[in-house]
């Protein structure tokens, strides 16, 4: 255990970092009266492997910055109970609306970002499972013969979509990519689970965008002629259909909608699109949650394709944090004001003695002024080694899990 002082505006607070090196914690085995000094929360891959990590919904789709289910669940079991609200200002890919109804939760999501929302409600709808895999299927057969048998595309302007999506759509996608996702998004609205078909066309265009393979989160300009590839270790053709990945995916989200089904519970989830700094938030018990980072990703970006090819609401100028306002003094102030903007809300609608868990890499250690403005307790700060990173990234990483009182 290692006892640390941190300094806030007005006075000296002493918090506790625990740094415990004993076995990785099993979350199922977490309860209320599991003392947080027994807690390891720096999972190797050998402990938390990528198919636990990313089990049934939760890979719906791939989110940049996400937390994962099993840290989650600690806290969960740690400080809530069945039948309880949890309430997740930031809710982002939804991990802690699908880790509440594991559990017998209640939960509530709010997010700014509209493709959020949508992943959300795809992931936590409560379907009936023949009848999606149904509609999951036979729109994809369609889809794939559509292309084939008509005699004339209507241009995508003629199909409605902006001068700019025009643009983007046919920068990013070879033309047979384009044809066969249209095709499957002209089809969307004949079927009762659109979110579900929405988020597997989504899915499906990101992996088909003409962009190095190696490179799907933040592509700066398509790749239209063979390259060497960093993941295959050979020389790679850019992409030119979206058939295959319509039916890899469509397979997968059937796979991930049947396992989820086999855990979920019948809590209540209610996920809303606004702005969590100005919105009248309803009664929970507490919050569980992991805002925005500093200067680092922009959250309406990294899904680019699936505004343009969705024809979703653009709010990216009420971001917090976004990586086009930069990490400098001013734009650390401005974040540091707007997060405490949401918890100071927040805090109206949770009861005294409710706890609020936040995760985040406090990378310009901000969190400490935050929590001072939001005048809450401080009952404890468990930093965590991140250690498994994705993709080409391969520096040390740390985050950070506040766990607030509310007085």
């Amino acid at each position: 255990m290692i006892e640390q002082k941190i300094y806030t505006t007005n006075e000296e607070k002493r918090v506790i970092f625990y740094a415990n090196e004993g076995a990785p914690t099993i979350p199922a085995t977490v309860t209320p009266e599991t003392p947080l000094t027994t807690l390891n929360l720096n999972w190797r891959e050998r402990d938390l492997p990528e198919r636990e990590r990313t089990k049934h919904v939760h890979r719906l789709h791939p989110y940049l910055g996400k937390f994962i289910p099993q840290l989650v669940e600690v806290f969960l079991r740690k400080y809530f109970r069945q039948g309880q609200t949890i309430l997740d200002p930031f809710a982002g890919s939804g991990t802690t609306l699908v880790q509440a109804n594991e559990l017998g939760i209640n939960s509530i999501g709010y997010d700014i970002s509209a493709f959020n929302v949508l992943l959300m409600r795809a992931k936590t709808k409560h379907y009936d499972l023949e009848k999606a895999k149904r509609e999951i299927l036979d729109i994809l057969e369609k889809a794939l013969r559509k292309p084939q048998t008509e005699t004339k595309q209507l241009s995508l302007w003629e199909r409605g979509f902006s001068t700019y999506a025009c643009s983007y759509l046919e920068k990013w996608f070879a033309p047979q990519s384009l044809n066969e996702m249209l095709a499957y998004r002209d089809l969307i609205s004949n079927y009762e689970d659109q979110d579900i078909l929405k988020v597997i066309l989504s899915r499906s265009a990101r992996s088909s965008r003409l962009t190095t393979h190696f490179d799907l989160d933040f592509p700066k300009a398509p790749q239209t002629k063979p390259y060497w590839c960093y993941k295959h270790s050979r020389t790679c053709i850019p992409t030119t259909t979206a058939s295959q990945f319509l039916k890899r995916y469509s397979t997968d989200t059937i796979r991930r909608l049947d396992e989820f089904s086999k855990c979920r519970k019948n809590s209540e989830v209610t996920i809303i699109h606004d702005d969590s700094r100005y919105v009248q938030f309803p009664v929970a018990d507490g919050v569980i949650t992991s805002p925005p980072y500093v200067g680092l990703i922009d959250y309406h970006e990294q899904h680019r394709y699936a505004y343009e090819l969705l024809g979703l609401e653009d709010r990216r100028t009420s971001e917090i944090g976004a990586a086009e306002q930069g990490s400098s003094q001013k734009a650390q102030q401005q974040y540091q004001g707007s997060v405490a903007a949401v918890f100071q809300n927040v805090l109206k609608s949770i009861k005294s003695g409710g706890y609020l868990i936040v995760v985040a890499a406090d990378r310009y250690t901000l969190y400490g002024d935050i929590a001072a403005m939001c005048d809450v307790e401080v009952e404890a700060i468990l930093n965590r080694h991140v250690n498994r990173r994705t993709g080409r990234r391969s520096s040390e990483f740390y985050e950070s899990v506040f766990i607030w009182k509310k007085k």
